[in-house]
């Protein structure tokens, strides 16, 4: 099951864009990369963001909807 991901701001989709450019199917796995990167360097606010991105990517990839349909 999706969920969207919480976005604190434009650059995150624009982030989430620029992944999925360069490298398709595989923008999921590097932004999980650089997310375990933050993590092990010791910076949560990198860390947290990262997964956001990760999980905007799933959503983008979707072929379901997210969220409330009208």
């Amino acid at each position: 099951m999706l969920t969207f991901p919480y976005l604190a701001n434009s650059a995150q989709v624009a982030a989430a864009a620029d992944l999925l450019s360069s490298f398709g199917e595989e923008a999921g796995a590097e932004a999980a990369l650089r997310a375990a990167r933050s993590r092990d360097l010791g910076n949560h606010i990198h860390f947290c963001r990262w997964r956001q991105i990760e999980r905007l990517i799933a959503v983008m990839r979707s072929e379901q909807a997210v969220g409330t349909i009208h």
